[in-house]
């Protein structure tokens, strides 16, 4: 005996929700998007031209398909008429894949995922899952969505700019000494402007349109040919410079796409070439990508921001700047690994924000060894007498000090360094093992008293107990996320390109992973409570559920046109 099956008969109830577990992520998704004030939304309303979908639908079906894993514009197409959570997400709406790409890179979309991170943040806090406490601050690389041979490198660019400059030079040289076309104004000796350059092809233009009118005004044979090999020489220099022209407006809007990065990629311009952990290739091959920067707590993320620059200490203040501005307010403590570690970012933390990092510098751990310690030539253990603020080398010379010594990085920083020098170098036996300088030149030390004051400050925070256990969590908190990402939900690459729409998809994605875990431990708690997770239909809906299910069973008995009459 089988159960009853036929395809030519409705089948109560309709309402997609009643097939949806109870603790679905899809009602983490309608929750999250449903709590974004209507404000949020005031951009997208459009007065005239046809109705567009509405955006929390388009949100909640985004972010309902990258908890999923899907990232592809096809794909959530896909789920919108095989998923049932999808279904009634959109409420029967089937927005095309060209709809849905356009809406998630659209520029309003990054107001509407910062509401959805400042919303879920406060029902963390509600529900008592995070502390405010502190936030874990770290970085990791994801790779572009662009062509992986496609670099484009500043010092190549710069080679290449400075042969032009000389080649160009050159050849002007020899039109003036020819006298092929007359001198023109030039702003700098040293190199050819794109301008200067117009000037020139548009003499050598009005030279060459001159030997055609002569050349065909012209009867004579021998004559019509000395003029054309008179030609020769200003159309081929008509061809350099137009090549010159060509080639300088090139590398001037490399430039500009630069800005401080070292490189480029040539099919998504703000992606810049990073070596990756992943490296498929297993040749330590470069390959575009971004730097992004995440704060969490409680392995949840609540803050993130893009970077093209691959190293961490640079992010730090622009990062924090950006969490205040947008997301919280930043709590007392501010943790972070040895990559954030410098001078400017602890004044930064320390004297401007007025909060307490819990950040290693690169020597950290390495001086906490014996071997660092023990070490008669390390500068640090070294003597130093405070009266006659001189430091005491392992051979019994004085350091006195001599001057200060500031020097600024090219970002702009000024660090300042009191330099101590030695008395009397010559002879001395250590000298090999103490010092690279060469000979005739006294031993020098430079001290930078900010810096190691900091580092003091730093050691001090991290060996009491109570934020040495803080710090302690850093790995156990932000790195779960990371892995979460990429392993779980197999984001590795993005599927859009330029950082603006960069920025968004990441916003997705990291929303995605928060409401994985929230849903994950929501069904957990559930478990230990005693209940079943796996009852469908929301607790609201039960009562309805019940009779819609009494009153059908009553009335499927009827004759089809009684049923319809009675529904």
């Amino acid at each position: 005996m089988f159960k009853h099956y036929t395809m030519n008969q409705v089948i109560l109830p309709l309402d997609l929700e009643i097939k949806l577990q109870e603790n679905d992520i899809a009602y983490a998704v309608n929750d999250i998007v449903e709590q974004i004030p209507d404000e949020a939304f005031a951009d997208f309303l459009h007065e005239t031209g046809c109705p567009a979908y509405h955006p929390r639908m388009m949100m909640k079906i985004i972010l309902c398909a990258y908890t999923q894993s899907v990232f592809s514009g096809r794909k959530i197409e896909a789920l919108l008429k095989d998923s049932v959570r999808m279904m009634w997400l959109a409420q029967a709406y089937e927005p095309s894949y060209r709809t849905i790409n356009r809406f998630r890179v659209n520029e309003e979309v990054k107001e509407l995922l910062r509401q959805c991170f400042v919303q879920f943040r406060c029902q963390l806090v509600q529900e008592k899952l995070i502390e405010e406490e502190a936030i874990f601050i770290d970085g990791t690389k994801i790779e572009a969505n662009a062509n992986k041979f496609t670099f484009v490198w500043r010092k190549a660019i710069e080679k290449y700019s400075a042969n032009l400059v000389e080649k160009s030079n050159q050849m002007y040289d020899e039109l003036l000494e020819n006298q092929i076309i007359p001198e023109i104004e030039r702003e700098s000796l040293e190199e050819l402007s794109t301008e200067e350059l117009t000037k020139i092809v548009e003499k050598l233009d009005e030279k060459i349109e001159e030997y055609d009118k002569r050349i065909e005004a012209s009867e004579d044979v021998s004559k019509r040919k000395q003029l054309r090999s008179e030609r020769k020489a200003p159309k081929k220099h008509h061809k350099h410079f137009k090549d010159y022209l060509k080639r300088k407006q090139k590398y001037q809007d490399d430039m500009v796409i630069f800005g401080e990065r070292n490189s480029y990629s040539k099919t998504d311009h703000d992606a810049t070439f990073m070596r990756m952990k992943d490296d498929y290739m297993k040749n330590g091959q470069l390959k575009a990508g971004y730097n992004v920067q995440l704060a969490t707590e409680g392995q949840f993320a609540l803050a993130y921001d893009v970077f093209p620059n691959p190293t961490d200490t640079r992010t730090f203040v622009p990062f924090l700047d950006k969490i205040e501005k947008s997301f919280f307010e930043l709590p007392n403590y501010i943790v972070a690994d040895a990559g954030y570690g410098s001078e400017q970012n602890y004044e930064d933390v320390i004297e401007n924000r007025k909060r307490i990092p819990l950040i290693t510098y690169n020597q950290y751990r390495k001086e906490k060894k014996k071997k660092y310690k023990n070490d008669a030539f390390n500068v640090a253990n070294w003597e130093y007498h405070e009266e006659d603020d001189s430091i005491t080398c392992p051979n019994d010379k004085q350091l006195t000090f001599r001057y200060l010594s500031n020097r600024t990085d090219k970002y702009g920083f000024t660090r300042t360094f009191k330099v101590y020098e030695c008395e009397d170098c010559f002879d001395c036996p250590l000298r090999s093992l103490c010092t690279k300088a060469k000979e005739g030149n006294h031993r020098k030390v430079y001290y930078n008293e900010k810096w190691e004051q900091q580092k003091e400050y730093v050691r001090q925070q991290l060996s009491n107990k109570e934020t040495g256990e803080i710090y302690g969590k850093r790995k156990t908190d932000v790195e779960p996320v990371f892995g979460f990402l990429k392993a779980n939900l197999r984001f590795t690459r993005m599927s859009v390109r330029g950082k603006e729409k960069v920025e968004n998809e990441l916003g997705f994605a990291f929303m995605a992973v928060n409401l994985r875990k929230y849903i994950a431990m929501n069904r957990s708690q559930t478990i230990d409570n005693g209940n079943n997770p796996t009852k469908n239909g929301s607790n609201h809906q039960k009562p309805m559920i019940g009779t819609i299910f009494i009153y059908s069973r009553l009335v499927l008995s009827q004759p089809l046109s009684q049923v319809y009459f009675i529904i």
